[in-house]
């Protein structure tokens, strides 16, 4: 029994998660439509419920940092969890998952599209599309709102940063580092207080 427990151990350990973080980013490339924030339901499916990769904190965690870093959401958050599960390599190689699908997608779209985008049919797609992405995008929202608010503070920078972001030109990414600057200095007078 303590030999088999052994040899599952060291198959466990020296399995190679290299293809399944390519083929789950793949997947999550190819599946979903919209940008970066929309791809955020699937991340959540895929990473934390299917995976179990990293827990709803991190993703809302990675989501806060890849505001604030140049680049595409999806793909800020396919090199974290990359990186967090198997160093450098695995950062590029699913980063190299998340692209891929785009890559292709495009240049097939880029060499027909021209033919088809004026006819109605092909707009209505994309109008019925946008619609299915707002509510997933809604969904997702009111999911990891209900995680990520947990005290009176919470609902103060959440309300505060959407009424900021939706009524100002201030950057995002001002507002999401200010909301970290009130979070440490409120967490660092509540250990004060103790």
């Amino acid at each position: 029994m303590r030999l088999l427990c052994r040899i599952c151990y060291k198959m466990e350990k020296n399995h190679n998660i290299l293809p399944e973080l390519y083929t789950s980013f793949f997947k999550i490339g190819i599946l979903t439509f919209g940008g970066g924030l929309a791809m955020l339901p699937m991340l959540k499916r895929e990473l934390v419920d299917s995976k179990n990769w990293i827990t709803e904190e991190e993703i809302l965690d990675m989501y806060a940092i890849g505001q604030c870093t140049p680049g595409i959401i999806a793909v800020n958050t396919a090199t974290f969890v990359g990186y967090k599960k198997k160093g450098f390599i695995g950062g590029v190689i699913s980063t190299l998952g998340m692209i891929s699908p785009s890559i292709v997608i495009i240049c097939l779209i880029a060499s027909v599209l021209r033919r088809f985008i004026d006819l109605p049919v092909v707009l209505h797609a994309f109008a019925g599309i946008r619609v299915a992405v707002c509510a997933m995008m809604l969904q997702t929202v009111v999911t990891m709102a209900k995680k990520g608010i947990k005290d009176r503070l919470g609902i103060f920078l959440f309300l505060a940063g959407f009424l900021i972001a939706s009524f100002t030109p201030v950057p995002l990414a001002a507002i999401v580092i200010a909301s970290a600057c009130i979070g440490i200095l409120a967490k660092r007078r509540e250990g004060v207080k103790s």
